[in-house]
């Protein structure tokens, strides 16, 4: 069984809890992320950026503005810095090996978000064999296509302007184009629309499943789009609300 089948085992339709589930604790900590598992998630999507002294942090902006009111970027301070930075509720800035160290049986959809935390990131997943439980993928393509390189065997999702290459081929090109575009890709990871168009109607659907690719729709907080996406036959719905999302896919048939 390759990392990629195992990652996507069994079937979905998934939930990916979108930083964890932060009702009542901060986005992006290791509560945040026992709060999804709690409620019986198995993906927690979340974002590294690298510190001062280079290592892999669970991050999502690059800065800490919105979540401490502060104007330090996360590359100006180093892990031990940052890791004693008081979030809220008694949590601080993991660093992702202690992400992946504390849910060992958590499976991680990881946006690499700077270059910078490509070698740690990379070095972290390796050390702690984690590879067959971590998705690795990014906006950018250069980072995906980087990190892929170091770890071939991770599962992957299209980066933004592999997407938009897929879409557009979706739309005028057809199947094969759409088929050659996410080839060696096993997810598209994506928002409603882009670049003005629907992403997910039933057309586009088949065309990405016919490319082997599940699909994720982010980021869906409302109970009634989830069912409308799953209806569509969407694979995975990446959510802030994860408590919601679980009980709207076990309540379907």
């Amino acid at each position: 069984m390759s990392p990629e089948d195992h990652y996507f085992s069994p079937a979905g339709p998934r939930v990916l809890a979108h930083r964890g589930l932060a009702l009542e604790a901060p986005e992006n900590t290791l509560l945040a992320f026992a709060h999804a598992l709690a409620h019986g998630v198995d993906y927690l999507e979340t974002d590294v950026h690298a510190s001062a002294d280079g290592v892999a942090v669970v991050a999502h902006d690059p800065d800490l503005s919105r979540v401490l009111g502060r104007p330090e970027r996360v590359g100006d301070l180093t892990a031990a810095e940052l890791g004693s930075l008081d979030l809220g509720d008694g949590q601080h800035m993991p660093t992702l090996a202690e992400a992946l160290d504390a849910f060992p049986d958590a499976r991680f959809n990881i946006d690499l978000k700077a270059a910078a935390a490509i070698p740690s990131a990379v070095e972290m997943i390796s050390s702690l064999r984690a590879e067959r439980r971590v998705l690795l993928t990014s906006f950018s393509e250069r980072r995906r296509r980087a990190a892929l390189a170091l770890l071939p065997a991770v599962a992957t999702s299209a980066s933004g302007p592999v997407f938009a290459g897929a879409l557009l081929a979706a739309t005028v090109r057809g199947g094969p184009a759409v088929r050659r575009l996410l080839r060696g890709i096993q997810a598209v990871q994506i928002p409603e629309r882009a670049l003005g168009l629907s992403t997910v109607t039933p057309a586009r659907l088949r065309q990405y499943h016919a490319a082997g690719v599940e699909v994720h729709v982010w980021t869906i907080n409302d109970v009634d789009a989830m069912h409308r996406l799953l209806d569509l036959g969407v694979d995975g719905i990446v959510t802030d609300r994860a408590d919601l999302a679980v009980d709207a896919v076990r309540s379907r048939p």
